[in-house]
């Protein structure tokens, strides 16, 4: 993967991420989580919950703080955006929400009206799925476009997933619509550790961003979360024989897919990373 080092400076990004069924153990949404609150972000607009969420399917969730004072946490979608200067000269727009439940295109739309229309935008949307994939190995980003020029600058390719789509399928064709060229991050998460949270998957995705924008994200403490979170589910899966096998099953049909230079691939890419950091 390469950088958008080929666009301006001086465009708008776009992060986008939901809970919901784009959102395997929660690592798309904690990754935007992580950016609102490393990039110091601000709120520009809270999209009206009461459009667009079946609250006998989104439910609103009760709390009580410290003080013993009832409060009520609404499904929501809010548009913030990042300091002016973690990228100079680019428009980070942040996205975070929950998979709404109707009037998906007019959801789409308002989302996008919040972004300058007088340079360059991207769209970046950030997904999880579960996957037959081992814990023990990186986790794997999938990334794609259906714009031929960002096909070139990143080596994404076009997605050939056909079926059920969720928000982020339909946020990147009302995209496309408007002229704003999209691509998605998916990051797959082990079916059999589906609980969330999935800190190595959050992390995936993040470096994923990394190196897109080529813009360093401090995330040592996230590094140290995945390494805890490796570390209790080999625990869990010694325990279980069956579990194990399948496991090493899983490691074997994954190096054997493969190819010999990847090793090599991730090297570089990891000294690169090291020396974005360096810089700032």
């Amino acid at each position: 993967m390469t950088s958008l080092s080929g666009f301006p400076r001086n465009c708008n990004v776009i992060i986008a991420a939901f809970a919901g069924w784009n959102d395997a153990a929660q690592s798309a949404t904690d990754a935007l989580e992580v950016l609102l609150e490393l990039w110091d972000a601000e709120e520009v607009a809270e999209l009206n919950g009461d459009d667009y969420y079946d609250y006998q399917f989104n439910r609103p969730e009760v709390s009580i703080d410290i003080d013993g004072a009832r409060h009520i946490e609404w499904p929501s979608t809010t548009v913030y955006r990042a300091n002016s200067q973690t990228i100079p000269g680019t428009n980070i727009v942040l996205v975070l929400g929950v998979e709404p439940s109707m009037k998906w295109k007019t959801f789409c739309q308002e989302i996008l009206k919040h972004t300058p229309t007088n340079v360059p935008t991207v769209l970046v949307t950030l997904g999880a799925l579960l996957a037959d994939v081992p814990h023990t190995r990186p986790i794997p980003v999938n990334g794609t476009t259906a714009n031929s020029e960002l096909q070139e600058i990143t080596g994404f390719e076009v997605s050939r997933y056909e079926g059920p789509t969720g928000i982020l399928g339909i946020l990147q064709t009302e995209a496309e619509a408007q002229g704003i060229s999209g691509m998605s991050l998916w990051a797959a998460v082990p079916h059999y550790v589906a609980a969330p949270p999935c800190p190595k998957a959050t992390l995936a995705l993040l470096r994923s961003i990394e190196d897109l924008l080529d813009v360093a994200i401090p995330i040592d403490d996230l590094v140290e979360d995945a390494r805890a979170w490796h570390t209790g589910v080999e625990e869990m899966t010694s325990d279980d024989e069956e579990i194990a096998d399948y496991v090493r099953n899983l490691e074997e049909s994954q190096d054997t897919a493969e190819l010999p230079e990847a090793s090599g691939e991730a090297i570089a890419k990891e000294f690169e990373r090291y020396l974005r950091r360096r810089e700032h």
